[in-house]
């Protein structure tokens, strides 16, 4: 009897190795502009060529600016940095023929927003990129894990990858949320329960009635983000929604997709297939969650105290101390006692267009508060941002106070102009709050797109409405 991980490792694995390791074959790679231009240096200087061109798909994401307006070039890039890493990507992507959606293009966008919105990521598949969210695509029943720049070059000239096998980890999340708890409140609670490193030399694969009840967009979030939890892999098996998700965005013809299908449904996992920890979580009991510390596992409900040292383990004692005195959190006791300054609803988690829909419903007809310095929205790709007006959103944000942008990772990172000044206060749906993540100083506190929303028209944490 075998998991979904063991069936899409063996029918990947190509051979074992004398040091214990393997080699699996991959199917997609997907290459952005800052893991990529070691690795193509690597290949010219070793005379090689990518072994399957069509197996790699690539954009500009972190870096790019998300002001960009209709004749933006590489030039306005001001980070020198960052413009070469643009430049090098598509020279590197012109030079050996790989498929780009480019600066310029209306389908560029986060690497893990474009891939399954256009249909390039399936069932099925081996799936790896230079960046840790590539188990995003785990959403659809793949094995996608991101990997190291050396392994992007290998990769590229082999399409294979040496990796050792995880262990299995099945969380089952059952019942029916509350109001208002998203799939990132469920994916923020499981981190908070078990911890950044509970899930560290696994493959975790998420499953109960609470999945097949939600969205492929929904899983994406919670596969995207076990990440924060220490897995290597996130994934759902394939069923009816996943189909349907892949009928609306394939590039297959009819007859290669039916085939597909048949070979996708024998993807789930064995009844009676034994994992090596297994847990299950009732969805009922889950508040909106919100981080306070530097951690995503410093997270507590929205409306609950905020944990003092006093209150803590000795191990626990210092790292609260610390991460209280970095967040700027004295004598408040809730996170609603606390003052924000921006706002940003966008990244690898959360900007698709479920997301922009339902950050839209809190704030339409409303404006946000007057400390709010800045609100953002930033679609996760240009077809997200195209369905976004067609349906009025932007409108919706504008009319409210928020700064509707082009696609990229944006905020989520300080890797491109929009970035918090020291001390902000930052209300993200991001995935990651360590220090300085956001820019230096920055305090982030990661929640999902509806209490972001929220935060933005109140000031400060409280329930959506």
């Amino acid at each position: 009897m075998r998991t979904l991980y063991d069936k899409l490792w063996e029918e990947h694995h190509v051979s074992q190795l004398d040091s214990g390791e393997s080699l699996i074959y991959i199917d997609r790679h997907y290459l952005h502009e800052v893991t990529s231009p070691q690795a193509f240096e690597g290949l010219i200087k070793k005379n090689l060529k990518p072994w399957r061109l069509n197996a790699n798909i690539a954009t500009p994401d972190h870096n790019v600016p998300t002001i960009r307006g209709d004749d933006f070039g590489f030039n306005q890039i001001q980070d020198d940095i960052a413009k070469i890493q643009v430049v090098e990507l598509d020279k590197n992507c012109n030079k050996f023929g790989i498929k780009q959606f480019d600066i310029k293009s209306s389908k560029q966008g986060i690497v893990h927003v474009i891939g399954p919105e256009l249909g390039y990521t399936l069932p099925g598949m081996t799936i790896v990129c230079g960046d840790s969210h590539t188990s995003t695509h785990g959403a659809l029943g793949c094995l996608a894990m991101g990997i190291g720049t050396s392994e992007v070059e290998h990769v590229l000239a082999t399409q294979c990858l040496k990796v050792s096998k995880l262990k299995n980890m099945r969380v089952k999340f059952e019942g029916n949320p509350s109001e208002n708890v998203t799939s990132k409140d469920i994916v923020l609670y499981l981190i908070g329960r078990i911890g950044t490193a509970g899930g560290t030399g696994y493959a975790i694969e998420f499953s109960g009635s609470y999945i097949d009840s939600i969205s492929v967009e929904s899983r994406m979030t919670i596969c995207n983000m076990a990440i924060e939890a220490g897995a290597k892999v996130g994934l759902v098996a394939p069923d009816a929604t996943t189909i349907n998700y892949v009928r609306k965005n394939s590039m297959l013809s009819d007859e290669m997709l039916e085939e597909a299908i048949k070979y996708w449904e024998k993807l789930q996992t064995d009844d009676n297939a034994i994992f090596d920890k297994e847990m299950v979580i009732d969805v009922s009991q889950i508040k909106p969650q919100v981080t306070w510390g530097t951690s995503p596992e410093m997270v507590v409900n929205f409306d609950e105290n905020i944990p003092t040292a006093s209150q803590s383990s000795s191990d626990e004692q210092k790292n609260i101390i610390l991460a209280r005195k970095y967040m700027g959190i004295e004598s408040e006791k809730k996170l609603s006692d606390l003052i924000f300054d921006k706002v940003f609803i966008g990244s690898c988690t959360n900007s698709r267009i479920e997301d922009l829909r339902e950050a839209a419903e809190i704030v339409k007809g409303k404006t946000i508060a007057e400390n709010i310095l800045e609100a953002i929205v930033v679609p996760g790709s240009g077809l997200v941002k195209e369905q976004a007006e067609q349906e009025g959103l932007d409108k919706v944000f504008k009319d409210a106070g928020f700064i509707w942008r082009d696609p990229g990772c944006s905020m989520c990172l300080g890797m491109n102009p929009d970035q918090l000044k020291p001390y902000e206060r930052c209300a993200s749906t991001s995935n990651r709050n360590f220090e300085g993540r956001q820019g230096y100083l920055g305090r982030t506190h990661l929640m999902s797109p509806l209490m972001a929303a929220y935060t933005a028209i109140n000031g400060t944490v409280g329930e959506p409405s």
